[in-house]
């Protein structure tokens, strides 16, 4: 294992596109600090293999929405930087995690609002201001959008309204975090194949066939064609790219 390897930590680590993202920054030399919510075993599962390409890796508990939590998580995280590492701060912090709440505008109820926002807005907000102090300068900040926040979909506006939120956020990011030489940048992912999707797909026989037609590469993405694109926003060569936007989407809707 490399001494002198970056670290990297990654909300919603333990499956899908933030598993990819994990396994992705590993391949590239970096370790990984794995935070899941509930499935402890997934993410032990991503630290095995990230341990199987030769990093370290850690998975941690954290439960983004609720807000109240992070001073103690932080406080978790802090001994194990430096009983793992002999460090008290990482590298890179992804904002992953995230819920899947489909409803029409005109029946979005109130919970599931405050859910979305309080997972998609509130706790990226509030988890990287907690997180300041523990990223190392010249460090990077990424977060996931969607590509729902500059095409539409009926069915997504609490959800999108949330991540265009977090696309602003970032930019803010990016300005006022620059004397620190820390970047902050935007991935906004189309449609993939995910646990997410699962079930729209399942319930919508022909939606990847119209998927497919309206993106320009012919396809539905897999997690494969995201984490890499977070590996590189966390690598020397993305150090001139800030406060921008990368949509990952093949071509959606163009």
């Amino acid at each position: 294992m490399k001494s002198d390897s970056k670290i990297a930590l990654v909300t919603g680590a333990g499956r899908g596109l933030g598993k990819n993202m994990a396994l992705s920054l590993a391949a590239k030399g970096n370790d990984v600090i794995v935070i899941y919510n509930s499935s402890e075993k997934e993410a032990l599962d991503v630290v095995y293999e990230i341990e199987e390409l030769g990093q370290k890796a850690v998975a941690l508990q954290l439960n983004t929405a609720d807000t109240k939590t992070f001073n103690g998580f932080f406080a978790n995280l802090s001994r194990v930087l430096s009983e793992k590492w002999g460090r008290n701060t990482f590298d890179f912090l992804i904002n992953n995690a995230g819920i899947d709440r489909y409803s029409p505008f005109a029946e979005t109820s109130e919970q599931d609002f405050d859910d979305l926002l309080n997972v998609h807005f509130k706790g990226v907000y509030f988890l990287t201001q907690k997180a300041l102090p523990f990223i190392a300068d010249q460090g990077r900040i990424v977060n996931l959008s969607t590509g729902l926040a500059r095409f539409t979909n009926p069915g997504y506006a609490a959800y999108a309204s949330m991540k265009g939120a977090v696309e602003v956020l970032t930019k803010y990011l990016a300005k006022e975090l620059g004397g620190r030489g820390i970047t902050a940048n935007t991935v906004a992912p189309g449609i993939i194949h995910t646990d997410f999707t699962k079930r729209a797909f399942a319930s919508h026989p022909g939606l990847e066939d119209h998927m497919n037609s309206i993106t320009a590469l012919g396809r539905v993405g897999q997690p494969d064609d995201i984490g890499g694109v977070v590996a590189f926003l966390c690598s020397d060569e993305s150090r001139w790219v800030n406060g921008q936007r990368i949509e990952v989407s093949g071509g959606m809707n163009l």
